[in-house]
């Protein structure tokens, strides 16, 4: 028994069938019949470009969302947790400083 080859398409293929789909007036089941593929191949697209996975649809409309750029954010984030925890306690500690030397 032979395998069936799989179809892969471009990042910008898949970007302009959801676009196409998304616009006033065309379903996805029209643009599929269009281009010639299974409607809900342009529903899977659409779910993966608004779940922004790791292999697909890296960069929207300037934003990088790679593993890379995530893991920066996310490194930025505790170190912003972190300052705040220690901004409260310095407000704290100055205070208290302030009520004993009244």
């Amino acid at each position: 028994m032979s395998r069936k080859k799989t179809q892969s398409y471009t990042e910008e293929f898949r970007r302009e069938a959801v676009r196409r789909s998304d616009q006033p007036g065309n379903t996805a089941a029209s643009v599929a019949r269009e281009l010639g593929i299974h409607p809900g191949q342009i529903y899977n697209w659409r779910r993966q470009f608004t779940r922004l996975s790791d292999k697909q649809f890296n960069s929207v409309d300037g934003v990088d969302y790679s593993k890379a750029e995530s893991e920066a954010i996310r490194k930025l984030r505790r170190e912003n947790e972190t300052l705040k925890k220690e901004n409260e306690f310095l407000k704290k500690v100055s205070a208290y400083f302030a009520k004993s030397q009244e």
